[in-house]
């Protein structure tokens, strides 16, 4: 691992740079790890925050096979999901999608990341079926209060759109002071979901809209924020934040220069966007 660093002297973010996806994977995911099991020796939960995706994968699959290893009690980690699909019900409100769907982030969840961390795990230390969240499209600001009132998050691990910057589903223009709640999605977020979910055939396929925390859940709500960027295909994003010194609506991910402990990480192919940093 290398390192380097964005932004300007008074707001100043790490940047670790790994030789590839799975060893930045691997490297996020005992440092998980080790935050589970001192939370389970004081006997309290880990709230870890989620996104659905390919960004991540390495990291779930890594984490999965360190707990597997060291036997790990993972029945205290909350799975705090950051968003999810939703579709009109008829009634001028909004409901999941279905938890079948091949691009639904409860689906994701289940069996991306919870049967991912259990394999391998008696019972008594898997992730429970009810720690995993998800915000709820009839009462969205119901999120927030959930995850205050658990104490927050402790770690909540970001991704950035590769057109958009976008965050959980906060495209440009995202205001800093953003909440959880039903937004309609921009066409950047949703062509950039094509590739994430690669069972849509068309644009039209992918829904319009969906439930999401806002820019202020995650940086007010988390005790520390990752963003994880990979590929080559990421590079001119990973290009964009670094042009950035603070947040902007613009780019939605550069809200990782204003969480605690926020810190970027890379792989090699994705570091080319840095340039000369």
């Amino acid at each position: 691992m290398r390192r380097s660093n964005l932004g300007r002297a008074d707001s100043v973010v790490n940047v670790e740079i790994f030789p590839d996806a799975l060893i930045l994977g691997q490297s996020l995911a005992m440092e998980i790890l080790a935050g589970v099991t001192e939370g389970a020796a004081a006997g309290r939960r880990y709230l870890l925050g989620c996104p659905g995706g390919r960004s991540l994968k390495s990291t779930y699959d890594a984490l999965g096979e360190l707990a597997a290893a060291a036997q790990a009690d993972l029945s205290g980690v909350v799975i705090v999901m950051m968003d999810n699909y939703v579709l009109p019900d008829g009634r001028g409100a909004f409901t999941h999608c279905d938890d079948e769907a091949h691009y639904s982030c409860r689906r994701f969840a289940l069996r991306e990341i919870r049967d991912v961390l259990n394999v391998g795990l008696s019972a008594q230390r898997q992730v429970p079926l009810q720690n995993v969240w998800l915000p709820d499209p009839a009462e969205p600001a119901a999120y927030d209060r959930q995850i205050a009132q658990a104490g927050g998050v402790d770690l909540f691990l970001t991704a950035s759109g590769a057109s958009d910057g976008h965050v959980a589903f906060n495209a440009p223009p995202a205001p800093a002071d953003s909440r959880t709640r039903i937004i309609t999605l921009a066409e950047t977020t949703r062509r950039d979901n094509l590739g994430t979910f690669p069972e849509f055939e068309s644009l039209d396929e992918v829904p319009r809209h969906g439930v999401s925390v806002g820019v202020e859940t995650i940086i007010e709500l988390s005790r520390q924020v990752v963003l994880v960027i990979h590929g080559a295909h990421k590079a001119p994003a990973v290009a964009r934040l670094a042009a950035c010194s603070d947040y902007t609506s613009d780019w939605p991910a550069s809200l990782i220069f204003r969480a605690i402990g926020g810190r970027v990480l890379l792989d090699e192919s994705a570091a080319v966007g840095l340039g000369n940093n």
